[in-house]
């Protein structure tokens, strides 16, 4: 347990390292000039020069990359452009609200997807199954800009019930979480689908039938707790995918998350800001994922941690 981990930890430090130093590269290539973002339209060539200077933009891109990884080293990604503040005190006060959505998201999903997809699974190759699929892929292709603005436009327009944007209450945060929800539920819904389909058509599960055990007994004690590993897996890496940050949700519904910030800090070439949401989006991500796997033996007996296939 203990070399698992600390294999895991060591694969994890590596993985956040590649991705900022990725991006690091990435954002100085892309077109653009943060100097002339941050002056404005009227900067005259000495005012970009000494902004470039402030910032050390004005440095070869390889001591750049030598003063940022010392800045991380001590716990410092730099300051941002456009705050004027450190980046990373910058992005981990937006993280709470960026939390906040996935966790409401991921569970509605859930708590939707899952009963969704064992009635699937008791009613497989008929025409109610059938309808429920058409459901649930058509709300899976709807653009996500698209279902947020119809669900404005009926719930903080037609019917104003809800507020369209913010959160300053928690019925702020109905609507994006549904938008989000709504994307995942298809993926979710007929994974169950098909782990149940198997698991119900399995002879251990024949054999429990035959001795008499009750049918919600069979689904929900038998045959989802042998399902139980792939649908963790599928919800784990869709929370850890949506930590990185809803990007177009968050910037309709003016969410003041992780997402909406990485779209100011593109705009503005923020470079210290986009490395910042790299890094801690990274980090949430990799640790997401080792609670996954320690998870994995909870739902499975069968399955060790370090020993699984």
């Amino acid at each position: 347990m203990v070399r698992y981990l600390a294999r895991r930890i060591g694969q994890s430090v590596l993985t956040i390292f590649l991705t900022v130093s990725a991006v690091f590269v990435l954002v100085r290539l892309a077109p653009g000039d943060p100097a002339a973002a941050y002056a404005g339209p009227t900067a005259t060539s000495e005012d970009l020069a000494r902004v470039r200077e402030q910032f050390g933009l004005d440095e070869p891109v390889l001591v750049q990359y030598g003063a940022f990884l010392r800045g991380l080293l001590g716990g410092d990604a730099g300051t941002s452009y456009s705050f004027h503040a450190p980046a990373l005190d910058v992005v981990l006060g937006r993280v709470p609200y960026t939390m906040t959505l996935t966790v409401a998201a991921i569970g509605l999903t859930a708590l939707l997807a899952v009963p969704l997809g064992v009635w699937m699974a008791r009613r497989a190759d008929t025409g109610r199954e059938l309808g429920a699929n058409i459901l649930t892929i058509a709300g899976q292709s709807m653009p996500d800009f698209w279902t947020g603005i119809m669900l404005v436009t009926v719930f903080a327009v037609l019917v104003p019930v809800l507020p369209a944007s913010g959160f300053t209450t928690w019925a702020g945060l109905v609507m994006p979480a549904v938008t989000v929800a709504v994307l995942q539920l298809a993926l979710i819904s007929r994974l169950v689908r098909r782990e149940m389909a198997t698991a119900l058509a399995a002879p251990y599960v024949t054999v429990a039938r035959s001795r008499g055990v009750p049918e919600r007994a069979l689904v929900w004690r038998y045959a989802m707790r042998n399902s139980a590993v792939p649908v963790v897996t599928a919800l784990g890496t869709r929370f850890a995918a949506l930590l990185n940050g809803v990007v177009v949700v968050e910037v309709v519904f003016g969410w003041p998350g992780v997402g909406s910030l990485v779209a100011r800090a593109l705009e503005t070439r923020d470079y210290p800001l986009i490395q910042a949401t790299v890094l801690v989006t990274a980090a949430l991500a990799v640790l997401v994922q080792l609670l996954i796997d320690l998870a994995y033996p909870l739902f499975d007996p069968r399955v060790r941690v370090g020993k699984a296939a």
